[in-house]
């Protein structure tokens, strides 16, 4: 019966889909895994690099950075091997994405040292200011005894203030609160 060819076929074609689906499934898995497992190791020594480097511009003087007791935040030692402060990691929501900074404060978590981004998807031509020199410099020896303040279209007035980007207040304050939210945490678990 001309019926039961057509099931046959529809049946042998449902077989075939589903094997020809199963098989390239297969395939596009195991290259993503061969693909994540040759790239995840080159991608965790590029980040080590980039939180080196950041330290260091935040800490010329640094001789030895090493991990400490507390997690997420680095010793760091002059050459006589002195800590003369912390190196930390922070991350929050920006306008666009995820911020990622380093910033370091000095031995007595009285000063922000300075700020490096590491990460940041902020709008090109505005919010992406936060990786310039003339926003990161405002953060070099800034004081942390206070929560640390951003003015919008004014000059800071006090020693833990910064003057917000034009245009791209959002990420100014997203920068502030990360390293705030970050330097009350850390202060924490110093003084424990």
């Amino acid at each position: 019966m001309p019926g039961d060819n057509i099931k046959k076929i529809f049946e042998n074609t449902i077989v075939k889909v589903i094997v020809a689906l199963a098989i390239v499934g297969a395939v596009s898995g195991a290259t993503l895994v061969f693909v994540y497992n040759y790239a995840m190791p080159k991608i965790l020594v590029n980040i080590a690099r980039e939180t080196e480097k950041g330290i260091k511009n935040i800490f010329p003087e640094a001789a030895e950075i090493n991990d400490s007791e507390i997690k997420g935040l680095y010793d760091i030692a002059d050459d006589t091997g002195k800590i003369v402060g912390y190196a930390f990691l922070a991350e929050g929501n920006g306008y666009q994405g995820t911020i990622k900074l380093i910033s370091g404060i000095d031995a007595n978590a009285t000063q922000l040292k300075g700020m490096e981004v590491l990460e940041s998807q902020e709008t090109p031509g505005l919010g992406a200011e936060i990786t310039t020199k003339k926003f990161k410099s405002q953060f070099i020896n800034l004081s942390i005894t206070h929560p640390i303040e951003y003015l919008k279209n004014r000059k800071p007035e006090k020693d833990y203030q910064i003057e917000a980007i034009t245009g791209a207040t959002i990420s100014s304050r997203a920068v502030v609160n990360i390293l705030n939210k970050r330097v009350e945490e850390i202060r924490k678990e110093l003084k424990k």
